[in-house]
């Protein structure tokens, strides 16, 4: 087994224990991963070859550093190196600066002890904005259990695997895995044909997309592309936006929750999806941010 350690920094404040707590919660992700000992190990496939990583928190709140270290079958190349160290930032919004958020965050009451209770945390988004899209197809219209059935065959039939310190951690397919599989191969593992073709359609979109250009272009132009994908509507594109890409401008389509977790934190039951985006306002490019930690503080 080959390994490679290092260090990353997060921008300050940073509460890696609040990462930790969110992912032992996040269905979607359960049981492919361990955050044990303040301890997060997974594994993430890059370029057909899996790669075990390892992050832990070196630093403190406002001074923060993750040591994280790699594992992989084969020697891992500067080119790989960086880019699991990439995703592996990209995945916990290392970058993210909070500080502009709770500026505003402090001038509202109601949602005030909700930050504090969640200060430094940073989005966990999905490990990558491809298996954010292949979640979306999948969990449409479907129970949670049904879903991650779908989704566990996908990634035993397409993806990989690695064993470290003798636990096996799944590796999700990367697009050009899926997109060489046709619809029926497809169908043989989802055993539904509408979903089998909306996973088909994502593979090969986000086979041939640049994810740079997905991080980075105008959000409409992003939004667009996805709308542009058969299957992809505007839940899913708004879904994939928040949650795969950490496009935080703008409020959630289509989320129950939302309006309940907003009920609950606002201590009103007859606020509505008008008032909704009426206390969002002031939070301006931080809506999503808003959203996401009353989800989290759910």
């Amino acid at each position: 087994m080959h390994q490679i350690k290092g260090t990353l920094t997060p921008t300050a404040p940073f509460n890696f224990e609040k990462s930790l707590e969110f992912l032992g919660h996040f269905r979607p992700a359960l049981g492919e991963q361990k955050t044990q000992d303040g301890i997060l190990t997974k594994a993430i496939s890059l370029k057909g070859q899996v790669i075990g990583f390892r992050v832990q928190s070196i630093g403190t709140l406002d001074a923060p550093e993750l040591a994280y270290a790699l594992y992989s079958h084969q020697p891992l190349n500067e080119t790989i190196h960086q880019a699991v160290c990439d995703q592996i930032g990209f995945f916990l919004s290392l970058d993210d600066d909070l500080q502009s958020f709770y500026a505003i965050g402090e001038e509202d009451p109601a949602f005030e002890p909700v930050m504090q209770e969640l200060y430094g945390y940073h989005q966990v988004k999905f490990l990558s904005p491809f298996e954010n899209a292949v979640w979306a197809i999948l969990s449409q219209r479907n129970l949670m259990a049904a879903s991650r059935k779908m989704k566990d065959g996908l990634t035993e039939r397409y993806g990989g695997a690695l064993e470290v310190d003798g636990t096996i951690y799944p590796a999700f397919p990367e697009a050009f895995q899926l997109a060489l599989a046709s619809v029926d191969e497809i169908n043989a593992v989802v055993r539904n044909l509408w979903k089998s073709e909306g996973v088909s359609n994502v593979a090969r979109a986000f086979d041939r997309v640049d994810e740079v250009w997905l991080r980075t272009a105008p959000y409409a132009e992003v939004e667009k592309w996805l709308l542009d994908i058969k299957g992809i509507g505007v839940w899913s594109a708004s879904f994939i936006l928040l949650r795969g890409l950490g496009r935080m401008s703008q409020l959630p389509v289509g989320e129950k929750w939302l309006l309940q977790a907003v009920r609950r934190f606002y201590g009103n039951d007859l606020l509505e999806m008008k008032d909704i985006e009426r206390l969002a306002q002031p939070y301006g490019n931080h809506a999503g941010y808003w959203t996401h930690y009353l989800r989290a503080a759910s």
